[in-house]
């Protein structure tokens, strides 16, 4: 088989870069960046998606840098305990939860993927601006402008974002992506351990403000302070076009939370001290008819992004890499290759883009604000029953692919 073309170096491009290196495919991966350079905040990967890292060898470099997230708390926006549940191993998984600041994740990708394929195949500053269905991709100098040699291989992979080119190009009458209503901040900030040091953290709701917490380093100075992640999300009618680097004001997401000083953590002073804030809308697309075309096909959040409500995005394009890569190992055409991999993974994402907008496990905190009429419980069993908590997450769980039953030890 002639070398995958794999356009775009995120997450899912390595991955699959790195799957196809260990099948003993040839690949190169263009990136359009002249330089990898560490962008955003935190990410989780889940059960299903260490699964797969862990075959490459990758969980204990993984753990090293990151956090094994052993519970999550789901709390109202008055800090009452609404629900608790072990998470990876804890819960009884055959793999962790891993919570981890993307720099880290891309670190040991990139580096894992130049030790299997040589460092020669990971090109930079090679902005795609095309492909054609026989193989055939075309590229741009990011710096300069200037066209770059036409690249031709068995197939194109376009693992190029939420901005791809590669599907603007197969779907150019397509919108920009649809805003949720949603507006988030992230950054993270040094802090002691919270609620024992390996929980995430969901409180509140959007309508009024949600904040979600976790780490993603440990033991970072000689303090015993964690790197803790954090989301805000609040409701609000006008955004900006998404963009991982914008800076994010305090004033403009902290007074809904001003008075949110918990036993547990004092949030206006946490979010006071963070070392950066980011802000970008919450915004998805509508799931896609198709993803491959001939010797085409999309990965990723180019093929499927979603809002970031399940901490699944990353997950997914990882089972994605999983499912290409199997599919191009088995010996067939690259085209029936692809539609073959389109067969197993178009309508399972498009089920967690859905479930995305309507019921991830973070509806637990809206089922609550709805019944209480956004006001302190007595009691959380005279709101909600945990055999309803129980089956929201699960329901969850089940669609995007990390039911207990099928990774168990």
């Amino acid at each position: 088989m002639e070398e995958v073309l794999v356009v775009g170096g995120g997450i899912g491009g390595l991955t699959l870069g790195l799957m196809l290196a260990r099948a003993g495919i040839a690949c190169r991966v263009y990136e359009a960046a002249s330089e990898i350079k560490p962008l955003g905040v935190g990410i989780n990967l889940l059960p299903h998606a260490m699964k797969e890292l862990a075959a490459l060898g990758l969980e204990e470099p993984l753990a090293a840098l990151g956090v094994r997230t052993a519970e999550a708390a789901f709390f109202n926006r008055f800090g009452q305990l609404i629900y608790k549940e072990p998470l990876g191993r804890a819960a009884g998984y055959g793999w962790p939860q891993i919570s981890i600041h993307r720099a880290d994740l891309h670190r040991v990708l990139q580096d894992a993927f130049t030790a299997a394929a040589g460092a020669d195949r990971l090109l930079l500053g090679w902005q795609c601006v095309g492909a054609e269905e026989n193989g055939t991709a075309q590229f741009r100098h990011a710096g300069t402008g200037e066209d770059l040699p036409p690249q031709r291989g068995a197939c194109v992979v376009g693992a190029d974002g939420i901005h791809s080119a590669i599907r603007k190009q197969l779907y150019p009458q397509e919108s920009e992506p649809i805003y949720s209503g949603v507006n988030m901040w992230r950054g993270v900030t040094r802090w002691p351990p919270i609620l024992g040091g390996a929980t995430m953290i969901r409180c509140g709701w959007f309508t009024h403000a949600k904040i979600v917490v976790y780490p993603i380093r440990d033991a970072i100075d000689g303090e015993g302070r964690q790197l803790v992640n954090w989301v805000v999300e609040i409701e609000t009618p006008t955004y900006e076009r998404w963009n991982w680097a914008r800076p994010g004001r305090l004033e403009d997401f902290l007074p809904p939370m001003r008075d949110w000083h918990f036993d547990w953590l004092d949030v206006p002073d946490f979010l006071r001290r963070a070392d950066i804030a980011l802000e970008y809308p919450m915004v998805d697309k509508d799931p896609l008819p198709r993803w491959s075309f001939g010797r085409i096909t999309l990965l990723g959040d180019a093929a499927h992004p979603m809002y970031p409500r399940g901490s699944n995005g990353a997950g997914q394009a990882i089972l994605d890499a999983r499912a290409l890569a199997d599919c191009l190992a088995a010996g067939a055409d690259p085209a029936a290759a692809l539609a073959a991999y389109e067969g197993r993974r178009l309508e399972a994402t498009a089920k967690v883009v859905r479930t995305n907008r309507t019921t991830p496990p973070d509806w637990i905190l809206g089922e609550v604000h709805k019944r209480t009429g956004d006001k302190p419980f007595a009691s959380i069993d005279d709101v909600i029953s945990r055999e309803e908590l129980v089956a929201i997450t699960d329901a969850y769980k089940r669609v995007a692919g990390y039911e207990k039953e099928k990774l168990r030890p």
